[in-house]
């Protein structure tokens, strides 16, 4: 069962985390969170306060997942997929109908500065770090209302300032949980050794299915010999690998960034870990085709302190009990709630 909380902070990035999240994926088709879905329905799903919430609201949640992955699914498993989409989007917009019932009845304000600096802060954070206006580009460009994130933000904020009242002075947490925590999680600030590097990859070109696999592999494997040669006279190995590489990784000039044992496959993974920094290997065949590795870094296995991780652990712990507090905040409005579900459509127990 998922955290109210994580249902709480789902609500509060919802729109803004999806206009960011559409940089990373253009074939994503853009959608209205509460447009009309072909063939839905405005039934009722379940009544909260007097409040209905149709299955046609639900429909028009869940469609982006639905678009995304249901395709690729057999009908059996895309149906029971669909079914537990839905229940989840339920279970958030019946927390979200009574937290905007409890904003309204507690009076609760959040002015239009309060909005913009948290769309700022949540704009400094992505990677790179966007300003506001930039924010505002990206989400124009992929067919969002910038107006629309303000009120997903507003409303957010104004579920934030209802759950500070119900963490005030009870979100204690000692320098001893910190440590007690360290004790009982060592293995969690343990990081163990890693190497960073770049590689060239030649795949035999198999395209065409009237290719000899053997004639193909001959001739990548005699490119990635040429390219090892030329970075043995001084090329750079960086634009080679831009150049010439099949792997995805060509355009930051082959880099793969750090990592540790067990993520990459055994033969690529031994070589790397035998090299030394700077070093080039010799060609290395793979279930892939053709690699030429060079190391960039090391890093030798570490153990964070705890004094280097309290803080870490001290924001942990504190979430921790932030989010059980939510948990029954959220349960206790929910038992003082009048939820009707329609016959039939009772959730399953």
């Amino acid at each position: 069962m998922k955290s109210c909380l994580t249902i709480l902070a789902s609500l509060y990035i919802f729109f803004a985390a999806c206009s960011l999240a559409a940089a990373s994926a253009p074939n994503a088709v853009p959608t209205e969170p509460n447009s009309p879905l072909e063939g839905a329905t405005d039934s009722v799903a379940v009544t909260v306060n007097g409040v209905d919430i149709t299955e046609g609201e639900i429909e028009a949640q869940i469609r982006p997942q639905l678009e995304k992955t249901t395709a690729q699914l057999p009908p059996a498993f895309a149906q029971a997929y669909k079914k537990q989409l839905r229940q989840q989007a339920l279970e958030r917009m019946i927390v979200e109908q009574l937290l905007n019932q409890k904003v309204k009845a507690d009076g609760i304000v959040v002015t239009e500065e309060e909005v913009i600096d948290k769309i700022k802060e949540m704009a400094s954070q992505q990677q790179p770090p966007l300003s506001l206006e930039d924010f505002k580009v990206l989400i124009e460009a992929y067919g969002k209302s910038f107006d629309e994130v303000k009120q997903r933000v507003q409303k957010g904020l104004g579920y934030e300032k209802i759950m500070e009242a119900q963490w005030a002075g009870k979100i204690n947490v000692t320098e001893d949980d910190a440590k007690k925590y360290y004790s009982e999680n060592k293995t969690k600030f343990e990081t163990p050794e890693q190497v960073r590097a770049s590689h060239i990859l030649i795949k035999p070109d198999t395209t065409d299915p009237n290719t000899d696999p053997n004639k193909a592999k001959a001739i990548a494997k005699a490119k990635a010999q040429d390219l090892l040669k030329q970075i043995k006279d001084g090329a750079d190995f960086a634009e080679l690998a831009k150049a010439n590489s099949d792997c995805p990784s060509a355009a930051k000039g082959g880099d793969l960034n750090f990592f540790s044992r067990g993520r990459m496959i055994p033969a690529f993974e031994k070589t790397a870990f035998e090299l030394k920094i700077g070093q080039v290997s010799d060609i290395v065949e793979t279930q892939f085709g053709y690699h030429v590795i060079k190391v960039t870094d090391h890093k030798d296995a570490s153990v964070t302190q705890f004094e280097q991780a309290k803080d870490d652990i001290l924001q942990i712990l504190k979430q921790t009990k932030k989010a059980e507090l939510a948990d029954k905040y959220i349960e206790s409005l929910k038992t003082k709630a009048n939820i009707v579900y329609p016959a039939g459509k009772e959730p399953q127990k």
